[in-house]
């Protein structure tokens, strides 16, 4: 459990540093968010593996994932299972991640990640297919098995 609260909170404190950085410039704005947002999507890969691996419920990893998305810019946590269902998420809503392109353009990009082809995807700000908010998703696989660990930010919270 220890282990789990520690690196929970090197990633809160890895945005909050960042998000007081100086402003870069608009075109290297994105670039440098992905990077972070990489960063945090291989610390939620970890903590998830960790967590689920001391027996920890759906619901108390859920509200680790809701406790750090409400102390950071990261607004969104979507963890799949190996068949792409996001099972674990702050957000409560129940999303399936496709691999056709024709029914999900946005988030297909992300399947990938579950079949082994890429370990990181990063996806530019764009209007996603739940609600066509933009948001920026960076997405990695996962360290214990297949699955997509993503981590979304939405464009208010953009190069604030």
């Amino acid at each position: 459990m220890q282990i789990i609260r520690i690196i929970a909170a090197i990633f809160v404190c890895s945005f909050a540093l960042f998000t007081g950085a100086s402003a870069s410039r608009a075109d290297d704005c994105e670039d440098t968010i992905a990077r972070h947002m990489v960063g945090e999507a291989l610390l939620a890969a970890h903590v998830v593996a960790l967590a689920e691996k001391q027996g920890m419920t759906t619901g108390e990893i859920d509200a680790i994932l809701k406790s750090i998305a409400e102390k950071s810019a990261i607004q969104e946590f979507w963890i799949t299972d190996s068949a792409g269902h996001a099972y674990l998420t702050n957000t409560g809503i129940d999303f399936t991640f496709s691999p056709d392109t024709t029914k999900q353009p946005q988030a297909s990009a992300f399947w990938p990640l579950i079949n082994g082809n890429q370990d990181i995807v990063i996806q530019a700000a764009r209007k996603r297919e739940i609600d066509d908010q933009v948001f920026k998703y960076v997405g990695v696989a996962g360290v214990d098995k297949a699955r997509i660990v993503q981590v979304g930010v939405g464009a208010r919270n953009l190069c604030k």
